[in-house]
């Protein structure tokens, strides 16, 4: 497969991927929640056939652009998981039209613009802060919940769909055991709000949570109506290197020409930089920042396991610094191409139009 191959480019391990599918699948069934994949990671409507074979009728997306791909690819019942952009309502309506949509608001500005102008009936989450601190209301702020929830319930275009919330915090969690703290605090937040609406006589509507890492690690999803997680349909070792999947779980890596090897440093340098791996990275015990590491790919069903002995230590554009040594640096040569894994799978997907598949075949992107 690699000897096609002439610039990076992304590869995806096909059987990885719906293995990764399935497990959260299944955790969701055996759970008893809704299974609301988010698309945002993938992009790709072949790859939105895989989770379709494993039962999932309801998806999430982080734009209308995303939200209309994948209604033109027979989804509908799609959540954009994104605040709702008023600039864009018009377009908002039509889509309705077709499908069962879904918004998030967190303002009464929002829901004013979205009653008045709407020209379609639209599901309206409420998206609640319980710690990230990026978007939505705080979670200790009852009051403006329940208004908020009133005012879409009393509105003839919008339906009060429920409170959602996303645990982005859990990705600064260093371990297993942080990150379960994470989901602890936050679920307990969630469901007070919960509790909240439902004293103050809003009693039908949903609880919705998402993460991977959280997703990945819980079990026991008790007052949560639907999970959302994305980014482990393909993983990465930003992931992995929390322990919430294992090594061998990441389903994409990018194939890196090489292009310089450099024994008075023991470094190589790659065709991979940051358009093509995203600058994304983590911190070794030293504090040095790492944007990936190579595979020890030698060709057949998989893309490989980590090498920890050959990380990418530096990257510009379009150059990525590896450092190698020992036998491996002896094994690569200029003109070779090697795969390397990505720190967050999300970032440097969205820097490629397809996938290529370990058999050859290709799988498009929006």
């Amino acid at each position: 497969m690699l000897k096609n191959i002439t610039k990076p480019t992304l590869i995806l391990d096909k059987n990885r991927a719906i293995t990764n599918i399935r497990q959260m699948a299944k955790k969701a069934r055996i759970s008893d929640v809704v299974f609301r994949p988010h698309f945002k990671t993938h992009q790709s409507a072949e790859i939105g056939e895989w989770f379709r074979k494993d039962g999932v009728q309801a998806i999430t997306v982080s734009s209308l652009e995303m939200a209309q791909y994948f209604a033109r690819n027979g989804w509908n019942d799609i959540t954009i998981a994104f605040p709702v952009n008023l600039l864009e309502i018009p377009v908002i309506s039509e889509l309705a039209k077709s499908i069962r949509l879904g918004v998030l608001v967190d303002s009464d500005i929002a829901v004013k613009k979205l009653s008045e102008e709407l020209k379609a009936l639209v599901n309206v989450w409420i998206k609640v802060d319980v710690g990230y601190g990026r978007v939505g209301i705080p979670w200790e702020q009852w009051g403006k919940i329940v208004s908020l929830a009133k005012h879409i319930q009393n509105s003839s275009n919008l339906t009060f769909e429920g409170i959602l919330t996303h645990n982005g915090h859990s990705y600064y969690a260093q371990n297993i055991a942080e990150i379960r703290a994470v989901y602890t605090q936050a679920h307990s937040r969630l469901l007070s709000v919960k509790e909240i609406l439902s004293t103050s006589g809003l009693r039908t509507f949903k609880v919705s949570t998402g993460d991977t890492p959280c997703c990945s690690i819980i079990d026991d999803f008790e007052g949560v109506d639907e999970i959302r997680p994305g980014n482990f349909v393909f993983y990465d070792v930003t992931q992995a290197s929390k322990g919430v999947c294992s090594y061998d779980d990441i389903a994409v890596a990018v194939a890196c020409p090489v292009v310089g090897k450099y024994e008075e440093r023991n470094q190589i340098v790659i065709h991979g930089g940051g358009v093509h791996l995203s600058k994304e990275f983590i911190a070794d015990v030293e504090g040095n920042k790492l944007f990936g590491y190579l595979s020890n790919f030698c060709g057949g069903e998989s893309i490989g396991s980590v090498n920890f002995d050959a990380p990418v230590v530096s990257l510009s554009q379009e150059h990525g610094t590896v450092n190698v040594s020992g036998k491996l640096f002896e094994r690569v040569n200029i003109g070779d191409v090697v795969l390397v894994f990505p720190i967050h799978s999300c970032m440097t997907c969205n820097l490629f139009d397809e996938y290529v598949t370990l058999d050859g075949g290709r799988v498009s992107r929006i």
